[in-house]
């Protein structure tokens, strides 16, 4: 939908997706309880969800347990005995008890600990304990109750709704998916550090830090703000944005004029980390990813409608998953993807990488609970945005064009 030749001949990346606009956005959604509650039911319980990746689960009786507050369930992934994924909601059929308790590991059957009714890996109810005492019982009838589930370049996704209205490469959409096809996801997912923590925010103060480059200048000027701000670009503008509505991706640049320091040239040189800047691509690199194909490229950003966010670059990725618990509430779950290190140098890399990310985000992580805190106080009812705040504003257009979707009558 858009280039670089485009947008250079243009004002605004705003010029390009003029159905956007370019209006203030109101803060009523950050702060109330019944923006919190359609947004339950209008997106989370009928999109596609990013639950993990399918090396958590890579043998038969391998599983995870994934709970889901915004949806009000846990949720079950297992690699059953013909090798495929199934989920299923974590509930015993019988009385309401969940039957995993562990977060993650390998079982034959999942058994309730309340009463011991047992089930197979496919979800089929397998065993009752006395069950000549019940009345009629039809054990066809009475399995885990499945959730949807399919997989993209390996990350798994899942749908409670129980009659989806897309697939999931439906949802995702064709250019997207093309845009991003090649990159060795399998190969870079060997290694994930991960880190959780849940703030006093509403998940879209928290998704929207991440949704724009405007702030890297001020905000992380003692760690990396001079990775992608130069001399000629101070503000270290993107190179392009592209909008796959819902979602969208963006490309930045890097400053070729930066000098790291000793240790981070050397950790730079034993590996790749999550921000650095000889990131030149070769011809066998996929084309929708640095799409201009800029020499001093640093990453691209995928946005995945409603609470993905993803960061690819090369030989690393990371994923932010932003998950509502109320409307000034929200976990946030971060991954951080690599290569496994089979050097001691490698793994310093590696180490020195996720200390400067950890850094990084504790400096995101320092305004998202202030912002909230005033947000309550009415003192203004308007976010006024910038160009490049632009996938803040796909946003909002994409929830009310759902919410719109399920009006009565629509």
């Amino acid at each position: 939908m858009t280039n670089t030749a485009k947008r250079l001949n243009a004002n605004k990346w705003h010029d390009l997706y003029p159905d956007l606009g370019t209006k203030p956005i109101p803060i009523e959604p950050y702060v109330s309880r019944a923006h919190f509650e359609k947004e339950r039911d209008l997106l989370f319980r009928k999109l596609w969800l990013n639950v993990g990746r399918v090396e958590q689960v890579p043998n038969v009786g391998d599983y995870f347990v994934k709970t889901i507050e915004m949806c009000r369930t846990s949720i079950i992934v297992v690699r059953g005995k013909d090798g495929d994924l199934r989920a299923f909601h974590n509930m015993c059929s019988h009385r309401g008890n969940q039957l995993a308790y562990q977060a993650n590991g390998n079982t034959s059957r999942f058994t309730c600990k309340f009463h011991g009714w047992t089930y197979g890996l496919d979800g089929a109810l397998r065993g009752i304990t006395d069950e000549h005492n019940f009345f009629t019982l039809d054990k066809r009838c009475l399995g885990m109750t499945p959730v949807a589930i399919d997989i993209w370049e390996g990350f798994i996704f899942i749908n409670v709704d129980p009659a989806p209205a897309q697939t999931l490469n439906e949802f995702l959409g064709d250019e997207l998916r093309a845009s991003v096809a090649g990159y060795p996801f399998s190969t870079v997912s060997e290694n994930c550090i991960s880190w959780q923590t849940e703030l006093k925010a509403n998940w879209k103060i928290v998704k929207d830090a991440f949704q724009e480059i405007y702030h890297i200048s001020v905000l992380h000027h003692k760690t990396i703000g001079t990775v992608f701000a130069s001399k000629g670009n101070p503000y270290g503008n993107a190179l392009d944005y592209t909008l796959f509505p819902p979602h969208g991706r963006s490309s930045l640049s890097a400053n070729p004029n930066r000098k790291p320091t000793p240790v981070e040239a050397l950790a730079q040189h034993y590996g790749a980390v999550v921000l650095q800047q000889d990131n030149a691509v070769t011809d066998d690199f996929p084309k929708g990813v640095n799409p201009t194909r800029y020499a001093n490229w640093s990453f691209d950003g995928v946005a995945i409608f409603p609470n993905t966010l993803m960061y690819l670059s090369k030989g690393t990725y990371l994923t932010h998953i932003f998950w509502p618990l109320a409307e000034d509430r929200t976990l946030w779950e971060v991954r951080n993807y690599s290569p496994k290190a089979k050097t001691l140098a490698a793994r310093f890399s590696q180490e020195y990488g996720k200390v400067t990310f950890r850094d990084t985000l504790l400096e995101d992580g320092s305004t998202l609970e202030r912002t909230q805190s005033m947000l309550g106080s009415g003192a203004k009812q308007e976010f006024v945005l910038q160009d490049e705040e632009i996938f803040i504003r796909l946003h909002h257009k994409m929830t009310e064009a759902y919410f719109e979707a399920h009006r009565p009558g629509a």
